[in-house]
C-alpha cells in the first residue's frame, strides 16, 4: 500500500530526503545582469587569444616601450635640438601621473591604496627624489652618448646594488655573486676605453643614472618594509610622478629659463615636436605599465632576464638607426657586461636557493 503523500511533500519540488549528506545543498547563486557583465568585460583581450599569444604580445609590448623612449629621447635631445632635458624629464613625470589615475581609478588595473601615514609620504617623497637624480641624469646622457654606450653602462646596475646594499643595509653577498661582478665591471672599462663617441660629462651622467636606480631598488625596500606601507608599483608611481614633477619644477625653470614659453613657441611653428613630446610621455608610462604587465604574466625573474637581452637588443637597434660608429672592443666590453649580469643573476637565485 502506498503512503499518500503529504501537503508539505506536494508543496516542494521533490519529495524530503532522509540521508542528512544529502540534505546540505549549497545551490549556486544566479549571477545578476551586471556581474555577468562584468565578468564578459573582464575576459578581454583573454578570451579572444591564447594565454601564450597574450604574454608574447605583452613581453613585445614592453620591449617596443623601453627601446622606444630610449630612441625617442636620443633622437628630441641630440638629433631634433630639443636640449631640455629636466623639463622632458617633468612631462615624463605628469604623463605618468596622468595615465596612472586613469589606469587606476576608472579603468580599475590594480586596486586603489592611499597613503596612511605622514611618515609613509616622507618615505615616498624621498624615493621620488632618487628617481628624479636617477631619470634626470639619464635623460642627460643620451645628450651626449650613443644609446648602446648608455645602455651598456646601464647593465651595470647589479654592481651598484650591491655595493648600495652592502653600504646601507649591512647585506653580505656570497663569494660567488661578488666574483659574477668582476666581469660587469670588466665590460664597462673595456668599452670606455674604445668607445668613438665617448664624452666625459655624459659617461659620469650615465653612472650617476644607473646609480640612481640602484639606489631607489635598495631604498624602496629599505623604507616600505611593513604590509601597512607597502604600495602596489602602479599607486607607487601614481603618488611618486607628481612628487617628483614637483622637485624638478624649481629646477629647470633655473637651469632651463623659460622654457615651458619656448616649448610652446616651438610648438607653434612645427607641429611634429607635439608629436613628438606626447608621443615621448605616453611611451614614457608604457614603460612602467608594461613592466607590471610582464611580472603580472610571468615572474620578476622573467622581467630580470628580459631586462639582460634587452641592453643588447637596444644597443643594436639604436647603432642601425643613429648609424653611431662601433668597434670590436667595444662589442667585446659589452659582451662581456652582458654575460657577467647573466652570472650575476643566476648567482643570486642559487644563493637565494642555498639560504632557504
Amino acid at each position: 500500500m502506498v503512503e499518500a503523500q503529504s501537503w508539505t511533500t506536494r508543496r516542494g519540488s521533490n519529495p524530503r530526503l532522509e540521508s542528512p549528506q544529502d540534505q546540505v545543498l549549497d545551490m549556486p547563486v544566479t549571477p545578476t545582469a551586471e556581474i555577468r557583465q562584468q565578468q564578459y568585460s573582464n575576459g578581454g583581450i583573454s578570451s579572444l587569444v591564447s594565454p601564450n599569444v597574450l604574454t608574447a604580445l605583452i613581453i613585445a609590448s614592453w620591449y617596443c616601450s623601453n627601446i622606444g623612449v630610449l630612441l625617442l629621447n636620443k633622437y628630441l635631445l641630440s638629433f631634433y635640438g630639443y636640449r631640455y632635458p629636466i623639463f622632458l624629464t617633468m612631462l615624463h613625470m605628469l604623463s605618468c601621473a596622468t595615465y596612472s589615475l586613469v589606469a587606476i581609478k576608472w579603468l580599475e588595473i590594480v586596486p586603489f591604496q592611499q597613503i596612511h601615514s605622514r611618515k609613509q609620504f616622507f618615505k615616498i617623497l624621498a624615493l621620488s627624489a632618487i628617481f628624479c637624480f636617477s631619470v634626470v641624469c639619464g635623460n642627460t646622457s643620451l645628450r651626449y652618448l650613443p644609446v648602446s654606450f648608455n645602455q651598456a653602462i646601464g647593465a651595470t646596475t647589479p654592481f651598484f646594488t650591491a655595493i648600495f646594499a652592502f653600504v646601507i643595509t649591512c647585506k653580505k653577498e656570497t663569494a660567488e655573486v661578488y666574483l659574477a661582478l668582476v666581469p660587469v665591471v670588466l665590460g664597462i672599462v673595456l668599452a670606455s676605453n674604445s668607445e668613438p663617441l665617448f664624452h666625459l660629462f655624459g659617461f659620469l651622467m650615465a653612472l650617476g643614472s644607473t646609480a640612481g636606480r640602484a639606489l631607489k631598488s635598495v631604498v624602496q625596500g629599505l623604507l616600505l618594509t611593513s604590509d601597512a606601507e607597502k604600495l602596489h608599483s602602479m599607486n607607487l608611481l601614481l603618488y611618486m610622478a607628481p612628487m617628483a614633477a614637483m622637485i624638478l619644477l624649481p629646477f629647470t625653470l633655473y637651469i632651463e629659463g623659460n622654457v615651458a614659453a619656448i616649448t610652446v613657441e616651438k610648438a607653434r611653428g612645427d607641429g611634429f615636436m607635439v608629436f613628438l613630446l606626447v608621443g615621448n610621455a605616453t611611451v614614457a608610462y608604457l614603460v612602467n605599465l608594461t613592466n607590471f604587465l610582464v611580472t603580472k604574466h610571468t615572474s620578476a625573474l622573467t622581467l630580470q632576464v628580459l631586462g639582460n637581452a634587452k641592453a643588447a637588443v637596444a644597443a643594436v637597434v639604436s647603432v642601425l638607426i643613429f648609424r653611431n660608429p662601433v668597434n670590436i672592443m667595444g662589442i667585446t666590453g659589452f659582451a662581456v657586461t652582458v654575460m657577467g649580469v647573466v652570472l650575476y643573476s643566476e648567482a643570486k637565485k642559487r644563493s637565494k636557493v642555498t639560504a632557504h
